[in-house]
């Protein structure tokens, strides 16, 4: 018989994946990896205010990942540093900052490890309806917005010149990163959260010659990862968010350097 606190793990992997990956593919054309890697690492100072204030963790992360998206938009307006510099600039400023306000808290027992590399195996019933209810949102937004997002992902321009209002495409796709990278913090944690997006796209990319052929390969990989994860954490009584994010890897290396050029 499966231990109830794998059967949670299962449901909130398989559900992140089917969220996940599909924005992660949009995240690949878009080349926002980094953008989102940004979001991530400063949603560590989400989780110090939510400790400090005896908040719920998930809400916290959000507010605050969906506020640095909202930083990263505006400052991107800027001519005077490349949007890369600046996004590694704030990458490793929020990440120190992070690091620095969750290991001065006066709480007792905050377990540092688990907030950057994540707890799949301590997931609860009530984060199982958060990402029940906040992946729903996310899907519904992406499937409305999916020929926009494809159209503005391939020409920018040219999509601007067919009536796409692209300034409202890049918001959109700014905030359902916010909101994706703060369900799967509980998983895979700071660190590794983002890799839920990027790397079932990258390992789906050489396999697909469609856009929603790509999707529907990112979130049979994403899934089976999930599963294989898992299976090697019990095992092998290794972390569980890690080894779902190495099987990922495991088959973008595959996918690859099998249909390399």
């Amino acid at each position: 018989m499966i231990d109830p606190f794998l059967l949670r793990a299962l449901a909130a992997g398989l559900g992140l994946a089917v969220v996940a990956a599909p924005l992660g593919c949009v995240v690949v054309w878009r080349r926002m990896a980094y953008f989102g890697e940004t979001i991530a690492t400063a949603s560590l100072l989400g989780i110090a205010g939510g400790l400090a204030l005896h908040a719920n963790l998930t809400v916290a992360v959000l507010i605050t990942a969906v506020l640095v998206a909202g930083a990263l938009l505006a400052l991107g307006r800027q001519t005077a540093v490349p949007a890369d510099s600046l996004q590694g600039l704030l990458h490793h400023a929020s990440l120190a900052a992070g690091v620095i306000a969750t290991a001065s808290l006066k709480t007792p027992g905050v377990d540092l490890t688990g907030y950057l590399f994540g707890d799949v195996l301590a997931v609860a019933n009530s984060d199982l309806v958060l990402i029940a209810t906040g992946g729903t949102l996310v899907l519904a937004a992406l499937a409305s917005l999916w020929q926009p997002l494809i159209r503005a992902s391939v020409h920018e321009e040219l999509a601007a010149a067919e009536g796409v209002n692209t300034q409202a495409v890049k918001i959109a796709i700014t905030l359902l990163i916010a909101v994706t990278v703060a369900l799967t913090m509980k998983l895979a944690g700071v660190l590794l959260a983002i890799a839920f997006l990027i790397v079932p796209a990258v390992a789906a990319r050489p396999l697909a010659n469609s856009a929603e052929r790509m999707a529907q390969i990112a979130t049979a990989i994403a899934a089976g990862s999930v599963v294989a994860g898992l299976a090697i954490s019990a095992s092998w009584d290794i972390p569980a968010g890690p080894a779902i994010v190495l099987v990922m890897a495991a088959c973008a290396v595959v996918s690859i350097t099998t249909h390399a050029r």
